[in-house]
Formats: C-alpha cells, structure tokens, sequence
C-alpha cells in the first residue's frame, strides 16, 4: 500500500487562478491545471526568494518533495508560455495557513501575515 501523501502548507491561495493568451476563450485551447502546492512552490522559490530547504521548511515537506513540485510546476509554466495554453490554478492536497493548518513557520514569505498587518 502506498504512503499517504502528506499535506502541504499553503500561505494563501493566489489572486488569479486564470493565465493565458489574451482574446482567447478558455474552451477553444487547451488548459494545463497546476496545482495550489504547485503554485506555492513557485511563488516562494521565485518571488520569495527562498532557497529549496526553506520553501520545505515553510510547506512542512521534505526538500527533496519540494525538487519534484518545483520542477513540475516549471514545465507547466513553460508548457503555457511556449504552446499558447490556459493555466489553471485549481487543487492539490495543502492546508492553508492558519485556517484549516499550522500557522506558517517562516513569517517573512507568509502572505496571510502580511494581509494582516
């Protein structure tokens, strides 16, 4: 029997969950649907400026975990760049931080705190 996946920390989900070529509808291309986790990895790792073991840390998974979404999540991206595609942002197994999940544990990359202040 396979391990259950562990749930992911999430900070909060993202503005825009829609990408794509403008003047286009979303049923006359095909969509690439990138997960919430996925997102997150990306947003830490490219806009936070974390390094692998933080962005772990920060989502309360292995670094190695976070090597395989990173890396998935950037051929989504570029998959939607290259071939003119929708990107979805929709699901995943994550916990938002501090409503259903642990608070986040670095402050500095968590956006939730930040609405806050």
């Amino acid at each position: 029997m396979p391990r259950p996946r562990k749930w992911r920390n999430v900070c909060s989900l993202p503005d825009n969950n829609r990408f794509g070529p403008l003047g286009v509808s979303a049923g006359r291309r095909e969509a690439i649907t990138m997960t919430v986790d996925e997102y997150e990895t990306i947003r830490l790792i490219d806009l936070e400026g974390f390094n692998q073991e933080l962005c772990a840390k920060q989502m309360n998974v292995a670094r190695t975990t976070v090597q395989g979404i990173y890396e998935v999540a950037r051929k989504k991206i570029a998959e939607s760049l290259v071939n003119g595609k929708v990107l979805l942002i929709e699901g995943g197994e994550y916990h938002l931080c501090g409503q259903d999940g642990p608070r986040c544990t670095i402050e500095r990359g968590c956006r939730h705190r930040r609405g806050q202040e």
